[in-house]
């Protein structure tokens, strides 16, 4: 019998980048958490009808600069500004100045900055900064995954679970009702018997769900719509932490326009359920 075949192991990431990662990650810290839940926060609406505020654009342009003094050569992709190069197949950096910006905007806390670096499509290094809820999470190839309170304590080591059977799993979406307007692979009926077969479900949404699967808090996360750049640096932290991030076709991507992040034991049972339902 032939063996099965397993995915090539990515090459340890550069700590001069991951260095260069948190220190982006402490630049947007500074913009966003003084602009949260300001008097005088500027917010309007996209052409998708998504909100953007003056904290979206300011900490994307300030990132922006960073990099093109410290890696002038790599490409971006920002959610605000757009993409210069290519992120898709070269290096690059994928941004999120504000994931949960319909959070910040109405002064819910649970909202991060995102920073991924990819190499080849595959997401080396991830950075998720939630300075509203006191918390940093980051994963670099081949140095694990790791968090920290932002206000105090020293960097742990973070895993996911070891829950192996569906019915015993906590899962997490970000919007039911996502699953009835959006176009994709999956509909509300395959969240609704995924809730069904598990033993308990959530709606902590956006970064944080998947944060929470890399921690072994939660053991599956279903975003049934989702950018690149909401996707990118949660996937390097889940991988770093022992899961598997997937599409909901379960394709190996970040930017398959949905997403589940899960412990990997039962990935593919949710999967299933979710192509059932």
């Amino acid at each position: 019998m032939s063996p099965e075949p397993t995915t090539p192991p990515v090459a340890p990431a550069d700590p001069a980048d991951l260095d260069l990662a948190l220190r982006l990650a402490d630049l947007a810290d500074a913009i966003t958490l003084p602009r949260f839940r300001a008097a005088d926060l500027q917010v309007t609406r996209k052409p998708d009808r998504t909100p953007v505020t003056d904290a979206d654009t300011a900490a994307e342009d300030a990132i922006r600069a960073a990099l093109g003094h410290e890696r002038p050569a790599d490409a971006i992709l920002g959610e605000e500004r757009g993409e210069t190069g290519d992120t898709a197949s070269g290096r690059g950096w994928v941004i999120d100045p504000i994931d949960g910006t319909k959070n910040f905007s109405r002064g819910m806390p649970a909202w991060a900055t995102l920073i991924a670096l990819v190499d080849g499509g595959v997401p080396v290094i991830g950075v998720v900064s939630a300075p509203a809820l006191h918390r940093r999470w980051w994963a670099s190839a081949g140095a694990g995954a790791w968090a920290r309170e932002l206000l105090a304590g020293p960097p742990a080591r973070i895993r996911v679970s070891g829950v192996a059977e569906i019915g015993d799993a906590y899962v997490s979406t970000t919007n039911s009702d996502t699953f009835r307007r959006e176009p994709g692979p999956v509909h509300r009926d395959g969240w609704t018997a995924l809730t069904e077969a598990c033993w308990e479900s959530r709606a902590f949404g956006d970064f944080w769900q998947h944060c929470l699967v890399a921690e072994g808090v939660l053991d599956a996360a279903v975003e049934p719509a989702a950018n690149p750049w909401d996707l990118a640096a949660p996937a390097a932290v889940v991988a770093e932490a022992g899961g598997r991030l997937t599409d909901l076709t379960g394709n190996p991507t970040f930017a398959g326009g949905h997403g589940l992040a899960s412990n990997g034991v039962v990935h593919d049972a949710v999967l299933a359920v979710l192509a059932r339902g």
